[in-house]
């Protein structure tokens, strides 16, 4: 392993889900140079990792636009200002040094900023294990489906009854063989309009029912799964890949070390988006005020109220209201 390097920029974000990649266009914007740092591997945060494919219906300005497609949009508005991209790295330690901020990643490479933006959201989740699924995963077992075509024409078992597992059970429905949903209660946790929508098209709802065991064909790869069902009966479904859609556990991590106001996984913030830490501010779902409601909109007007306080807290000749976008050359 190399020594450590040092990266120097004047704002620091944490996490790279859509208030985060706003954050970058706008930090760009305020004449600032910026990196983003995720411990998951790809951009996006939630959106990437657990509804890429799913419609978002309350971006202002899109009628209806796909998970996937915000996020790539996002990516290309922030990169003319070349945002530094540390995916798959950890934020450990935030220590002050001289008038900003000197954070470690694990590996031990440090990031000097005049100022860090928290866009965490729900900090770090971890999906909720399937017991019979023990030593599947990638095997055949995933979480998250990140691209829907990589099973097209396969027979896929979606274990979990919330609008998640019914979200990856509609989507995979017109491209897959098959699709069965097995759910260990007679109630689902989803919506009822979209179960509704589930019946309609023909997927299979398996309900008080429990995944036993996963078995693999003559090829060593996944073929089939067994479904016990209350009261003893057995089902042996085919399936080449199986969706765990438990859930997921989620917190805050190292951040919760940094000496911040945090109550129940949410950052304290003032109208200025700042923390009660100097230099350091927060936006997005992460970051919590009287009245906050927890939306993708409602973080993009928080990154941009923060970006504008950040450059004046670095350049206090600055102007807090940077001029309309449409003024820019």
């Amino acid at each position: 392993m190399g020594s450590p390097e040092t990266l120097t920029v004047d704002v620091l974000i944490v996490g790279a889900g859509p208030t985060g990649l706003f954050a970058a266009y706008y930090a760009g914007f305020r004449g600032l140079s910026m990196a983003i740092v995720d411990s998951l591997p790809e951009s996006g945060g939630q959106v990437t990792a657990m509804y890429p494919e799913k419609m978002i219906y309350d971006v202002a300005g899109f009628p209806g636009i796909r998970g996937r497609d915000l996020i790539k949009g996002l990516v290309e508005q922030a990169a003319p200002w070349d945002p530094v991209y540390l995916l798959g790295r950890k934020a450990v330690t935030l220590e002050k040094t001289g008038d900003g901020l000197e954070m470690t990643l694990d590996g031990g490479d440090v990031v000097r900023a005049g100022a860090v933006l928290i866009t965490a959201g729900i900090g770090e989740f971890t999906p909720r294990p399937l017991p019979a699924g023990d030593g599947w995963l990638g095997r055949g077992m995933v979480h998250f489906v990140p691209a829907l075509d990589a099973h097209r024409g396969e027979d896929v078992v979606v274990v979990g009854g919330g609008d998640s597992a019914f979200d990856w059970a509609l989507a995979l429905q017109p491209i897959a063989s098959s699709v069965a949903l097995v759910h260990r209660r007679a109630k689902f946790r989803a919506a009822e309009s979209i179960v509704r929508q589930a019946r309609e098209t023909g997927i299979r709802l398996i309900t008080d029912a429990e995944v036993r065991d996963l078995r693999a064909n003559g090829d060593g790869e996944l073929g089939e799964v067994e479904v016990e069902i209350k009261g003893g009966e057995r089902l042996v479904l085919p399936a080449q890949t199986v969706v765990a859609a438990l859930g997921f556990t989620a917190d805050l991590g190292p951040i919760e070390t940094w000496g911040l106001e945090i109550h129940k996984r949410s950052i304290a913030v003032d109208s200025t988006m700042a923390t009660a830490r100097d230099r350091v501010y927060a936006a997005g779902d992460v970051a919590a005020y009287p009245g906050k409601v927890k939306l993708i909109a409602t973080g993009f007007g928080e990154a941009a109220t923060a970006i504008n306080n950040i450059a004046v807290t670095l350049d206090p000749s600055a102007r807090l209201f940077p001029g309309h976008s449409t003024n820019a050359d």
